[in-house]
């Protein structure tokens, strides 16, 4: 019999991440432009343009991408030059035909689940903001991948009840949540601050895993915040890995 191999997290920046779960390594939310090549985030506190940091010095090697949504800070006009049209790119179904648009070959629209190198991937719920604003920041996703382990990327999302029965369903091992508690001139944040994150390392016993923060304009919320605020939560820098 194989060795169980470990399921590891690596923060490259923002919601960029590598995901290794048994064989299979996904790229996640891929940001790849340089700092400042992309315009600031309208309508929010600040106008500095981004991403606000470089990318760390990091091996970029992967089987497949996962895009949970495409606004810019998590699909931007430097990945979609850089990635290869045939890699195997999971997505929102509502959003699949812009992939396929922009030359993309190999699209694979998520509606429940689909499997891949040995991996299930589950699309779930996720609501970006609160009330009226959250509407209008359009359709976005999280994604459960199931191999020996489990792992939940909560993506653009703040706490409400189906993140809890989402944690309920699949009991993850680990938790990967989008902090920075991303904010615009009016209305509450759209991504998790202190309180959600907290609501999160109550509803379960997973390594919880706290990104997205000091990177993009908007994203208010730093990581020594998180840090002193919240109990067992694990706030990694760019370029770090968090292993099971």
């Amino acid at each position: 019999m194989s060795p169980t191999l470990d399921t590891s997290v690596s923060l490259v920046r923002n919601a960029t991440l590598l995901v290794t779960i048994g064989e299979t390594t996904l790229l996640v939310d891929p940001l790849f432009a340089s700092p400042g090549e992309n315009p600031s985030i309208r309508d929010t506190p600040n106008d500095r343009r981004n991403p606000l940091v470089p990318m760390p010095d990091i091996d970029l090697s992967y089987d497949a991408v996962i895009v949970t949504h495409r606004h810019p800070d998590h699909f931007d006009d430097a990945a979609k030059a850089e990635l290869d049209a045939d890699v195997p790119l999971f997505c929102q179904p509502v959003e699949a035909d812009a992939f396929v648009d922009e030359g993309f070959t190999d699209v694979r629209p998520v509606d429940d689940s689909v499997s891949f190198g040995g991996v299930t991937i589950s699309r779930t719920p996720a609501r970006h903001g609160h009330g009226e604003l959250a509407e209008e920041m359009g359709p976005v996703s999280g994604f459960v991948l199931e191999a020996d382990e489990t792992l939940y990327l909560a993506g653009d999302t703040v706490w409400y009840e189906q993140v809890e029965r989402t944690l309920e369903r699949f009991e993850p091992d680990m938790v990967v949540l989008n902090g920075g508690e991303a904010q615009f001139d009016h209305g509450e944040p759209i991504t998790m601050g202190v309180a959600d994150v907290s609501a999160v390392r109550e509803a379960t016993d997973a390594t919880v895993v706290v990104v997205h923060m000091e990177a993009i304009n908007h994203c208010l919320l730093t990581r020594e915040q998180v840090r002193s605020e919240t109990e067992n939560v694990h706030v990694p820098d760019d370029g770090e890995e968090i292993t099971l």
